[in-house]
């Protein structure tokens, strides 16, 4: 565990999660197969559980998390609290946000007795105003995540209308044992999907149409975290962007790339924030190094590498909070690779690697009472 003046975040997609629960949020521990591939519904479940002790984080953003639905009566937060409370793990409080319209969400896994969080979205509401409001101007801020945003990335002249499938996770986060306080906003940007059975033509004419709806998720997400850094908050962004340096195929047709985007790579470097892994380079017997993620190729019917998860902090934050960052990948991590047991639990659980980031911070002279509670 973190000591003192320290704190861990990390995040992790973990592929199949939904599937180790049943309808009543209940954990699935028996010897059938898992969605994930060749592993049984047990041994996925112990590996995330064990991999999660490896990593020990105060507070762990878990992309893909269980379903939330208010037709279905399925809830996230249950799932994961049960999870944590069958395997005892420190981490035993959950938070989500806005409903995905998928099965996946996003949801933090946090220890209560480090960290208090709640969700506090930011932006101008959904809701349209009424009476006197509706004659007040309009708001110069991104629209709340749950809203809509009106951006031209077709690059016809004219904006088109944009809204999350998955909203992003806005939380208030506490660190109890400094009083340190940061601005969490966690993602899962993904667009990828609908090109199956087209041909050649037609499939890149998606994936192209995919590209552009993912880079307005970015240009959104963009535009809140400049108010934030406007304002002198400490902010974190984190979560799987399926992009990463020089992996993006439509980068240079669309004149940015999604982590360039929210990165700010053109902003100058006091509105720029600030991550380990910037520099990757292609190998040719698997991929990218460094990597968060290994994936089955389809192609050649080996694996592939990517980097595309990230734990992306402000500037003011990178220059006082000593920040160390750790891919959790035992393909590419010597130390870690000694470490079977770990190592197998990783490789078990998901096709993504959990990342970390270390901070410390200047310790007040009594415990700050929470502002924001549990």
């Amino acid at each position: 565990m973190p000591q003192g003046s320290e704190m861990r975040l990390a995040c992790w997609n973990v592929e199949w999660f939904d599937a180790l629960f049943d309808a009543e949020d209940r954990l699935l521990l028996d010897e059938r197969r898992a969605r994930r591939y060749g592993v049984t519904r047990r041994e996925q479940a112990e590996a995330v559980a064990a991999a999660i002790r490896a990593v020990d984080p105060d507070a762990l953003l878990v992309v893909e998390a269980p379903n939330t639905g208010s037709r279905s009566g399925r809830s996230a937060v249950r799932a994961l609290e049960g999870f944590a409370a069958r395997f005892g793990l420190r981490q035993s409080a959950a938070l989500s946000g806005f409903e995905s319209e998928t099965d996946q969400e996003l949801v933090l896994l946090y220890d209560p007795s480090r960290i208090s969080a709640k969700h506090d979205p930011q932006g101008p509401s959904p809701e349209p105003p009424r009476g006197l409001a509706a004659l007040a101007a309009p708001s110069a801020e991104a629209p709340r995540f749950d809203g809509l945003y009106r951006r031209d990335v077709n690059g016809d002249g004219e904006a088109e209308t944009h809204r999350f499938i998955r909203p992003p996770l806005e939380l208030d986060l506490r660190h109890r044992c400094s009083g340190a306080a940061l601005r969490l906003i966690g993602a899962h940007l993904k667009s990828k999907a609908g090109a199956n059975g087209k041909d050649r033509e037609a499939a890149a004419a998606q994936h192209l149409a995919n590209r552009r709806k993912q880079l307005a998720e970015a240009l959104w997400l963009r535009e809140r975290i400049e108010a934030h850094l406007a304002r002198g908050e400490d902010l974190v962004v984190l979560g799987d962007f399926n992009d990463g340096p020089g992996l993006d195929l439509y980068e240079r047709r669309l004149g940015v790339s999604s982590l360039d985007a929210i990165i700010g790579t053109g902003a100058p470097p006091d509105r720029r924030l600030r991550t380990s892994e910037t520099k990757v380079r292609w190998t040719p017997d698997h991929g990218w190094v460094p990597a968060s993620a290994r994936f089955h190729d389809a192609a050649t019917g080996g694996t592939v590498d990517a980097l595309i998860d990230f734990i992306l902090i402000s500037p003011g934050l990178a220059e006082r909070a000593e920040p160390q960052w750790r891919i959790w990948n035992p393909w590419q991590d010597a130390a870690l690779a000694r470490e079977v047991e770990t190592t197998r639990a990783l490789t078990l659980a998901s096709d993504h690697f959990p990342v970390s980031l270390d901070l410390k911070f200047a310790l007040q002279s009594a415990p700050p009472a929470s502002p924001i509670g549990i």
